[in-house]
């Protein structure tokens, strides 16, 4: 087993939950374990917040959640996005997703792929 960390997006998340084949064959390949894996608190917030979302899809999320590790908004990670979007156009949450990547040393997964070429162009010189 890698002793890696990673940080999952909030589209991954939905990939793991819809058993998205592209997610899965990743996890499988790069045998990812889930005590490897944390989000978030701007994924929670997304994944929970999403207008018109049932009873069971509310269960289900939060029973995926419980396995994974959370990470909180830190001060450190408010400069880390503020300074991303001074650099870059990106969106609040992305920027937040991006600088909690960086100031937690993860590797982020995620299916955005404007998110992962900010990540890959920018993520390291935060």
């Amino acid at each position: 087993m890698s002793g890696n960390k990673y940080l999952l997006d909030t589209n991954f998340i939905l990939g793991i939950l819809r058993s998205d084949s592209a997610v899965l064959g990743l996890i499988s390949s790069r045998q990812i374990q889930t005590s490897q894996c944390f989000y978030s608190s701007i994924t929670r917030m997304e994944l929970l917040g999403y207008q018109g979302i049932t009873l069971e899809e509310d269960g289900m999320i939060r029973a995926k959640l419980a396995h994974l590790t959370y990470l909180p908004l830190t001060k450190e990670i408010e400069d880390a996005a503020i300074e991303l979007r001074r650099l870059r156009k990106i969106k609040l949450p992305d920027a937040i997703i991006a600088a909690t990547t960086r100031c937690s040393g993860m590797e982020l997964l995620t299916l955005d792929t404007h998110l992962l070429s900010v990540w890959n162009t920018l993520g390291s010189s935060l």
